[in-house]
């Protein structure tokens, strides 16, 4: 016997990217009620579970210090924004960024983790190269965004800079993956005076964070 293919029993409207994305909001947001979120604090909530598939990781996002507020305004005023990883450069929609902010460019994205003069500070100092990439960034971190979706090490380098050097950025977003400092690094970032979104434990990812960072976009949008 012929086994029929699914797709072909699938009408062609819900084919469409707009149903398909839609209709996956309708039903996240039918799993994950509003509660106690502001709107925009529930538009990342629900692009974040979009994007990973898993409804349970709602109870673990924490806001804190007002972070959809800084971070919108962070956006609409053209902050410069650092991310731990050039799938998170690649990642971010400039079509969605220059929707806020029309003359932002790609150059206002930083990421410092592939540089040649990070590399070999890393090699001879035998530390991730993490760590060096964000000193290196560290002129734009006061009062831009940072969003660190991969790499703990270098949340707990931005967790001292703001301990002892005093830096204050716009937004921080707390997500990196794993299971070595990760969850130390959100812990510490969490009793810090900064505006920060945290996934609390091990889950993270730089999907995550852009799923995030396209959010806050969205909302940066409608408020303006």
């Amino acid at each position: 016997m012929t086994q029929a293919a699914w797709l072909n029993s699938v009408p062609a409207h819900q084919l469409e990217a707009m149903h398909i994305e839609s209709e996956s909001l309708r039903q996240i947001r039918h799993l994950v009620p509003q509660g106690s979120w502001s709107d925009g604090e529930w538009r990342i909530v629900c692009r974040m579970v979009h994007t990973c598939g898993d409804p349970t990781i709602a109870q673990d996002i924490d806001f804190l210090n007002n972070p959809v507020e800084s971070g919108t305004k962070a956006l609409l005023d053209g902050a410069p924004i650092y991310v731990d990883s050039q799938m998170q450069k690649a990642g971010l929609s400039l079509a969605k960024l220059r929707a806020v902010q029309p003359g932002f460019q790609k150059d206002a994205i930083y990421c410092h983790v592939a540089d040649d003069d990070v590399a070999q500070l890393a090699k001879t100092e035998g530390r991730a190269r993490s760590l060096f990439a964000i000193r290196k960034a560290k002129h734009m971190l006061h009062g831009g965004i940072v969003s660190i979706g991969n790499a703990p090490v270098a949340l707990l380098e931005l967790n001292r800079m703001i301990i002892e050097e005093n830096i204050r950025p716009a937004l921080v977003l707390g997500i990196p993956v794993g299971f070595v400092h990760v969850e130390e690094s959100k812990k510490e970032l969490a009793s810090l005076p900064v505006p920060c979104i945290i996934l609390k434990g091990r889950r993270g990812g730089s999907a995550l964070a852009v799923a995030a960072l396209h959010a806050l976009a969205i909302q940066a949008i409608q408020t303006a």
